[in-house]
């Protein structure tokens, strides 16, 4: 595969490239976050499904039409492991909604990471955007895809409050009676944020 180099000249890209970075971006994560990142999009990890985004003007018109299984082109930024810079989130629209995301493998789920943009970073940004409490639900799908949220084979694995007052990474244990479930897909509802009517700003899951 061919990428355009800096020098305005194509560079070859071989397949090893690419599994060597992917491989970097999941060790720099282990390190950072002392666990293995199963909903890394670079891992495989990709967002199924998501409420309405906030989005201005026909675009957003536009939206409300297609299709509820529709995903925005954005929504991958919520699972990149570089994307930290304020303002630079995939908002939802509202102060409640969803993200469903399928998992690069099934696994048996051990806690879950929610990161907003770091306080020290946003001096002067609003994060009233920031999900306040939160639900997120496992459930194992496979190749079957008539199993969806609504047939009531999911779980909870974790309800919590982020805390906008702690680090911008916070870490939340799955809970004890489905620690030992297998899931391949999860899905984290928001009720409420921090005080923004408009919108409710996700950095990364």
């Amino acid at each position: 595969m061919n990428v355009k180099g800096t020098d305005n000249g194509d560079m070859e890209v071989t397949l090893d490239d690419i599994i060597m970075t992917t491989r970097d971006m999941l060790m720099k994560d282990i390190q950072r976050l002392g666990r293995v990142d199963y909903a890394l999009s670079s891992g495989g990890a990709m967002v199924v499904r998501h409420s309405e985004p906030f989005i201005i003007g026909k675009v957003r018109r536009w939206f409300r039409k297609i299709s509820l299984t529709t995903v925005y082109r954005d929504s991958e930024k919520m699972l990149k492991s570089s994307f930290r810079e304020p303002g630079q989130c995939f908002p939802l629209n509202g102060d409640s909604g969803f993200v469903q995301i399928r998992l690069r493998t099934t696994i048996i789920p051990e806690a879950i990471t929610l990161e907003h943009v770091d306080k020290e970073q946003a001096v002067a940004y609003d994060r009233s955007s920031a999900p306040k409490n939160c639900r997120v639900y496992g459930w194992h799908q496979g190749y079957n895809a008539d199993i969806a949220i609504e047939t009531g084979k999911t779980f909870l694995l974790a309800e919590f409050s982020y805390d906008l007052e702690k680090c911008n990474a916070q870490t939340f244990n799955v809970l004890d009676s489905v620690r030992y479930g297998l899931v391949d897909m999860g899905r984290l509802d928001f009720t409420s944020n921090h005080g923004s009517p408009s919108h409710t700003c996700i950095y990364r899951l």
